[in-house]
């Protein structure tokens, strides 16, 4: 079983950057549905809809880590869930583990502003374009990291996206799925 992640290089696309609320709280968007990455996949909405399920039926959490690092979490998501936009989170850094500090100094800073997401691709087909939609995917960790695949994939302050945005948001992914389903 590969677990892949979302992750890229410098030269991004930018995008505002993380806003760390009350010294420890984070909190923002680890996927938006219907935009492509730069590695060329699209997620489609639902698709870690059955994961987010099987993990509460579990009693089991996605794991927040340091730079898609296992051997080190920096905290706990109290809050993962599918909206229209796309894959929502919120939680906070540990105070008592030393990364968890050293990342809220980072993301104070304006050094570190991005979240990734790490997972196993369950369903995925190609569009008429070679670009990946993932329909259905096994979520296992989010990171806080330097450069996400996904460079609008940011911690953000709460009230940061207008209700406007986030409906615009949602009409584009969903057309993007149309199209993809379509064939176009």
């Amino acid at each position: 079983m590969e677990l892949e992640h979302k992750f890229c290089q410098p030269g991004g696309e930018s995008a505002p950057g993380i806003i760390l609320s009350d010294g420890l709280r984070i909190e923002g968007y680890a996927s938006l549905f219907g935009t492509p990455d730069q590695g060329g996949d699209i997620v489609a909405p639902g698709a870690y809809a059955a994961s987010l399920q099987r993990l509460a039926s579990e009693g089991r959490a996605v794991r927040m880590l340091w730079q898609h690092d296992p051997a080190q979490p920096i905290g706990l998501w109290e809050e993962v869930r599918e909206d229209g936009r796309g894959l929502y989170v919120k939680g906070r850094l540990l105070e008592a583990v030393e990364k968890s500090r050293e990342a809220a100094a980072l993301i104070a800073a304006g050094a570190i502003d991005g979240l990734s997401i790490g997972y196993r691709t369950v369903t995925a087909v190609k569009d008429r374009q070679g670009r990946r939609l993932l329909r259905e995917l096994e979520l296992w960790e989010v990171s806080l990291v330097t450069f996400p695949m996904l460079p609008s994939a940011r911690v953000a302050a709460k009230g940061e996206t207008s209700s406007a945005e986030t409906l615009r948001d949602l009409a584009l992914a969903l057309d993007a799925a149309r199209r993809d389903l379509a064939g176009d």
